[in-house]
């Protein structure tokens, strides 16, 4: 195990992967912006160092700035957490060509999984399910129409480095489908220095479910079941749970596997998610794969009992996976909401500020995975998300009433949050019967 590492990320998941290094015995060492300086999560880690100015790009995402911070910390690995420099293969590679461990998966598994393109050819290869489309990338309008006569419209023009919903268009006709693509390729251009498209199926009305792997160095790979991640808008999730509602056992097992033998196909390590959409007649189909830890991995912990983080640093450490597949279990039913600073009633409008007070729900099987507190100010210069609430019930049913019971609790003065919209999803009708997809929000919460 490694004796000391550098967090190279903020808040919430920096918090969360100090408390798993001190339970291991490994100190930490944190970086910080100007704006985060002196906030109270920096004082678990054992050092903490200032990278830059407030704005992510000079601070956060200076790889070496993050260097230099690991060097003065003599540091053995280096955590990258999720967002910022997460899935950025050439972060991956300077932290191990420095010599520090990066903990997550190889360049070469960051780069072929990071592109939408090339995964959908190992998915294919490991016979996962992949949406009908386009068999590389679409190189004109021409092409494209004729892939498009024969899968059949609607089509989704996707970004192939795509992610977070930027990028993507539905065509529905020949007639939209140029706009679609022009639009599609100017966004991924301008948000990810690649404007490369691919065309799929438009699957109509689909759930989100996604499966979370971990594998070691060995060759070992398991899945640690699924999540179902419908209740989002724009793209964005809101409230995630395990199992998915409504999935058979049989789709369930086999979505699961697929994403392991997907994991093992691409010779993956560390932790990673699986994402697939499920039409209404329980067909998956894969769609990405995300080369880092999840916002929402403590909703598979929960259900498994596995701590994911922990489990990261055992097999970036060379250490075999401490599990194997017929050992993870499945208990009951786990909740997440994502509570964001933003008004829903506004456009989800962004409310950063002064929190000026906040009480916390607790209760049998209620965790809040968060690093702020009453008095803390919310930056507008990050994620706007204040705190991950989390419920593990024996039953769905008995969840739900905990959520929302834990919601109507849950005071957070000072600013807006998500917590009055997610009260009214989990209220909704079509939720509780599990009866949800990605437009469920749209459909009903956006009138």
């Amino acid at each position: 195990m490694f004796k000391r590492i550098l967090i190279a990320n903020r808040g919430e998941i920096a918090l969360r992967i100090m408390r798993a290094c001190r339970e291991l015995g490994v100190e930490t060492v944190a970086v910080c912006s100007e704006a985060d300086r002196g906030s109270s999560w920096l004082e678990m880690a054992d050092r903490s160092i200032c990278i830059g100015p407030a704005p992510a790009n000079q601070s956060y995402l200076k790889i070496e700035r993050i260097i230099s911070a690991a060097e003065l910390g003599d540091v053995d690995a280096i955590h990258p957490g999720y967002g910022f420099l997460a899935e950025n293969s050439h972060f991956a590679d300077v932290c191990r060509s420095c010599g520090y461990e990066f903990i997550g998966p190889s360049v070469q598994a960051i780069d072929l999984l990071g592109d939408k393109n090339s995964a959908r050819q190992i998915a294919k290869k490991g016979g996962v399910p992949t949406v009908p489309g386009s068999d590389g990338l679409i190189t004109s309008e021409k092409q494209a129409k004729a892939i498009a006569q024969e899968i059949g419209y609607p089509v989704l023009v996707k970004a192939s480095a795509g992610g977070g919903g930027r990028g993507m268009r539905v065509a529905r006709s020949p007639e939209q489908l140029g706009t679609a693509i022009m639009q599609a390729g100017q966004e991924a251009e301008a948000a990810f220095g690649n404007g490369e498209l691919y065309l799929e199926k438009y699957i109509e009305g689909p759930r989100h479910v996604e499966a979370q792997i971990i594998a070691d160095n060995f060759g070992n790979v398991c899945h640690l079941w699924e999540r179902d991640c419908s209740a989002q808008r724009r793209h964005q999730k809101l409230i995630e749970e395990s199992p998915a509602p409504n999935l058979s056992v049989k789709t369930r097992k086999a979505l699961c596997e697929s994403a392991a033998r997907l994991a093992k196909e691409s010779g993956y390590t560390n932790a990673g998610t699986v994402e697939f959409i499920v039409d209404k007649d329980e067909n998956y189909y894969f769609i990405e794969m995300n080369a880092r830890i999840q916002v929402e991995h403590p909703v598979t912990e929960l259900v498994t009992g596995i701590d994911l983080i922990k489990t990261q640093m055992i097999v970036a450490s060379g250490e075999k996976l401490p599990f194997k597949q017929k050992d993870v279990e499945h208990n009951g039913c786990a909740i997440e909401c994502r509570i964001n600073a933003e008004d829903p009633d506004h456009q989800f409008r962004p409310c950063p500020g002064k929190i000026n007070q906040m009480i916390i729900p607790g209760g049998f099987g209620v965790r809040f995975d968060s690093h702020v507190h009453s008095g803390y100010t919310v930056s507008p210069y990050y994620d706007s998300m204040v705190g991950k609430l989390l419920v593990h019930q024996p039953t769905r049913e008995e969840a739900i009433a905990c959520m929302v019971r834990c919601l109507r609790e849950f005071k957070v003065e000072g600013i807006k949050t998500s917590i009055p919209l997610q009260l009214k999803i989990l209220e909704h009708p079509d939720f509780i019967a599990g009866k949800i997809d990605t437009g469920f929000i749209e459909r009903n919460m956006m009138k």
